[in-house]
């Protein structure tokens, strides 16, 4: 059976930051620089909690067929909120969105190295 990359985007604001908790993500603002942004499959975090108080995880995941994918961003939910309790930080209007690589047209590059391989 073949499986499907997908690339989830977990988005969502911080809410009821303390001044300690800010001051922490500040110091640590550098880790979770969009510069080092990738889809990994325990999720990348990034944020600018100096400009705004928003958050976005890049999960990567595969699944079997069309029909898992609601499941697969339901973990990739519950996974992001799960992160954030942990660190007892606070969060609100989680949304996310899914993107199946299997779908996506290739461009012009990627289309020139499919034709080398077949």
């Amino acid at each position: 059976m073949s499986t499907r990359p997908i690339r989830i985007t977990v988005r969502g604001a911080f809410a009821g930051l303390t001044a300690e908790q800010r001051a922490d993500l500040l110091s640590r603002a550098a880790e979770h620089d969009i510069a080092t942004a990738a889809y990994t499959p325990e999720g990348s975090l990034t944020y600018d909690v100096a400009t705004r108080p928003f958050f976005t995880f890049r999960f990567a995941d595969t699944v079997a067929g069309e029909q898992d994918i609601p499941a697969a961003v339901t973990r990739a939910q519950a996974t992001a909120a799960a992160r954030l309790t942990g660190r007892g930080l606070g969060f609100k209007n989680l949304t996310s969105h899914a993107v199946d690589m299997s779908q996506v047209p290739l461009g012009k590059r990627g289309r020139r190295l499919a034709a080398r391989t077949d």
